[in-house]
């Protein structure tokens, strides 16, 4: 009997038809997100209007999203370590894209809040077990550059939602925008159909012959024996909790993730949800401030693939470093309101570079966990990143309300970008000292794979 490593396996194989499908089916579940999380930033200006809110009032009917976002986040990415991550995908894409849709019948500002919440919950929850999921059928050595490359239809979905924005409300009202979401939901039980579920979950459940199922799909020029066995070697004995996150030299890599995270959520929200109002009040038509949001979710797209290729050949996080500090930047070039044509190129970059720098994060956090630990992983730091998402909308209206100069304004919106590269640096720095480390300690411990003693781990 043989023990197969499905890990290495994975790692070792060709990246196939099946990994691509798996790539195209999260894209398009991260599509609807993204087009849930941007409408509402496309409709605010309308909203402002129509129900007479202040800017504080109309950060805070942002922040409602964002918050549910918190908690789907914390509760279904754990959650999914246990009931599985395509259990967990399915319970969080019905959540939000039917609270969108009754958000369309939404007629005072106490309604909107509440369909905004429980879709922030799905919302929340999708992220971190698409990630999960993806990362766990891309071999290593294409891994940062498939998760992004999957992420990249949550900028994808914004742009939809920008571009439908420019010609659907002013002709037809904002509410019509959350209706759209019902025709997802009529295509979700094909996408559910085909999308497989977590081989480690089903490793660890026992459930070998619906493993081996998939496995032969994955890897189809590696014949299995009736009495193979496929092991996950990562997964012994480690429990799904958030103190595990801290242990094995991770505290501190653990820390600067989600400060990272939270100053990137931070600005990835500000700036969708205030962009196309400030530029607005700046002087622009209401069509050219929607294009600044379809410029953002392009730039994010672009960003994102961009530095997922680049990750998997200088390391991911060089490149969030230079991400974070280009977003500095940008941002801060902005506020000198420049003619349109520089405005939307800085627009791009800071997109790129806070939307496309989210999708890198989550990267990071996939790459740092192990298995059993990785949903939870993910969900913790998205959910620490969420407390930022309710930050932005919100500090961006009491600051907004103030009156400040332009420029002033965004200067103070480019901190955060700036302290979430010193962040990842730290990271940086903390993860290569423990990878100098962790090879000589595994060595001393004479640490084995999660197979039995006596029969070897395949290395395909």
């Amino acid at each position: 009997m043989r023990n197969i490593d499905v890990t290495e396996a994975i790692d070792r194989s060709p990246f196939g038809r099946f990994q691509w499908m798996v790539v195209a089916l999260c894209g398009v579940l991260l599509v609807v997100d993204g087009y849930d999380v941007f409408v509402a930033g496309t409709v605010l200006p309308t909203l402002i209007t129509e129900w007479g809110l202040t800017k504080p009032q109309a950060g805070a009917l942002q922040a409602w999203a964002l918050f549910g976002m918190m908690f789907g986040a914390l509760g279904l990415g754990s959650l999914a370590d246990r009931i599985g991550r395509k259990k967990g995908v399915a319970i969080s894409f019905v959540l939000f894209t039917s609270a969108t849709v009754l958000t369309g019948f939404a007629n005072t500002p106490e309604q909107f809040k509440i369909f905004r919440f429980i879709a922030g919950l799905g919302c929340g929850g999708l992220m971190p077990n698409a990630v999960a999921l993806m990362n766990e059928y891309a071999p290593k050595r294409l891994r940062g550059t498939m998760v992004a490359l999957m992420f990249s239809g949550y900028s994808v979905g914004g742009m939809v939602a920008a571009g439908l924005g420019i010609g659907i409300i002013p002709e037809f009202g904002w509410k019509p925008m959350f209706y759209i979401a019902a025709v997802p939901l009529v295509l979700f039980p094909l996408v559910l159909w085909k999308l497989p579920e977590s081989l480690g979950f089903l490793i660890r459940q026992g459930k070998q012959d619906e493993a081996r199922r998939i496995f032969a799909k994955v890897n189809p020029d590696m014949p299995l024996a009736a009495d193979d066995r496929l092991v996950f070697s990562e997964s012994k004995g480690v429990s799904a909790s958030v103190t595990e996150l801290f242990r094995h030299g991770r505290a501190l890599p653990t820390a600067m993730l989600w400060a990272s995270f939270f100053c990137c959520l931070l600005l990835v929200y500000l700036l969708s949800s205030w962009l196309p109002k400030v530029l607005q009040e700046a002087g622009y038509a209401e069509r050219a401030s929607l294009l600044s949001l379809f410029a953002l979710n392009f730039g994010g797209m672009a960003g994102a693939v961009a530095g997922g290729w680049l990750g998997d050949r200088l390391g991911l996080p060089k490149v969030v470093v230079g991400y974070f500090a280009a977003a500095a930047l940008s941002i801060a070039l902005i506020g000198m309101n420049p003619v349109p044509a520089i405005l939307f190129g800085l627009v791009f970059i800071a997109g790129a570079t806070t939307i496309g720098t989210q999708i890198l994060l989550y990267a990071s956090v996939a790459q740092l966990y192990n298995l059993s630990v990785r949903s939870t992983g993910l969900g913790w730091a998205s959910g620490v990143g969420r407390i930022g998402a309710i930050v932005g909308p919100t500090i961006g209206g009491l600051l907004l309300a103030q009156g400040l100069p332009l420029g002033q304004n965004f200067l103070i919106f480019a901190i955060p970008a700036a302290i979430a590269a010193v962040a990842m640096l730290v990271y940086a720095l903390s993860n290569a000292r423990n990878n100098a480390t962790s090879l000589p300690a595994t060595a001393m411990q004479g640490q084995q794979p999660a197979s039995s003693a006596d029969t070897p781990v395949v290395k395909a």
